[in-house]
């Protein structure tokens, strides 16, 4: 693929309006509330992974409404001591799949959550073992267009509040050091990671590459690649129902999260990206924690792929995010290592 967006010396500058609702703070302080009045962790039970270097946990923990949300849970097989912890969010259209497919991070010495995407898990991978018990309304048939003429009902109001209550749920898991927890993703996973940035306050790092749902109102304008691609086909069935949709994807933006968000930010960005156009991704970096309180800036880092499409740096920008992590968590006090 071509270059077709910015070029990088504007990208680097692209700070653009980005729809926001009035509500958009009292939206979300009710829909997280009401998850929160579920306790956080369903059932946690040992995992028969076949892995003798890393212990596994099948984790049940409830997200929106109370619904039953799987994860695997990770970690060095042998540690006792409290572990800074990663929570893991996946692409579009995969499920979390079997517990020996994503190490990395448990053999780095992290405790590590992979959350399972709701509804999802059909598309590619191992499969997901979640349901999405609201995928009633009115919308189109992928998660992208689930109930998007209302942002009650709109599908990425579920997972957005799945992927809060997965930091909680992580947290409360033995063996983390729930001071030291980071958001981690890919794709839709990086979308995940900056609406949790934005929606939990105390995260200690957020790491995520070619992030979906950013600048979703440029998105749709200029790439007919999916996701994004869903909803150009749901509006050219439905020629009336642009401004509903229009004002329903302004909730869930990531860009909106990601001006709300404190915690460190490491970003991973390929320039001839369609399917996350380059331009919707520093939306969000260059907006990144611009709400805050304060006049400081918030830590960011991008690492630029000029060469790359969706799949970025892949083990290249795996390899910068555990070197960034180590070097940022070990300003504070040592990571245990295993005995």
């Amino acid at each position: 693929m071509a270059l077709f967006d910015l070029p990088l010396d504007q990208l680097e500058r692209y700070a653009p309006e980005v729809a926001e609702p009035d509500d958009f703070d009292a939206f979300w302080k009710s829909t997280t509330g009401q998850a929160a009045a579920h306790p956080v962790l369903v059932d946690v039970r040992p995992a028969d992974s076949g892995l003798r270097l890393v212990d596994c946990w099948d984790v049940t923990f409830s997200g929106f409404g109370g619904d039953p949300v799987r994860a695997w849970y990770t970690r060095p097989a042998g540690t006792d001591t409290a572990l800074p912890a990663v929570v893991e969010y996946l692409g579009y259209g995969r499920g979390r799949g079997l517990p020996h497919e994503r190490l990395t991070w448990a053999a780095a010495g992290y405790a590590h959550l992979l959350m399972d995407s709701r509804g999802q898990g059909d598309q590619y991978g191992n499969g997901g073992d979640t349901p999405d018990p609201g995928s009633g309304a009115l919308g189109g048939p992928g998660p992208m267009t689930r109930g998007i003429r209302s942002p009650e009902d709109y599908y990425y109001r579920r997972l957005i509040t799945d992927a809060a209550r997965a930091v909680d749920a992580l947290r409360a898991l033995p063996g983390v050091d729930a001071d030291r927890v980071a958001a981690l993703g890919n794709s839709q996973g990086g979308g995940l990671a900056l609406a949790a940035a934005g929606l939990v306050p105390d995260l200690a790092a957020v790491m995520v590459s070619a992030p979906f749902l950013c600048h979703i109102q440029r998105a749709i304008e200029i790439t007919d690649a999916d996701p994004f691609g869903e909803v150009v086909r749901y509006l050219a069935v439905h020629r009336g129902g642009e401004q509903q949709v229009r004002r329903t994807l302004s909730y869930v933006d990531a860009v909106n999260f990601a001006r709300r968000a404190t915690a460190p930010l490491h970003l991973g960005v390929g320039l001839r990206d369609t399917v996350c156009p380059p331009s919707t991704v520093f939306a969000a970096y260059n907006h990144y924690g611009t709400a805050g309180a304060t006049t400081a800036a918030v830590d960011r880092t991008v690492e630029v792929y000029p060469f790359n499409h969706h799949e970025g740096g892949e083990a290249v920008h795996t390899r910068t995010q555990l070197r960034w992590l180590e070097a940022l968590l070990s300003r504070g006090k040592p990571r245990p290592t295993a005995a």
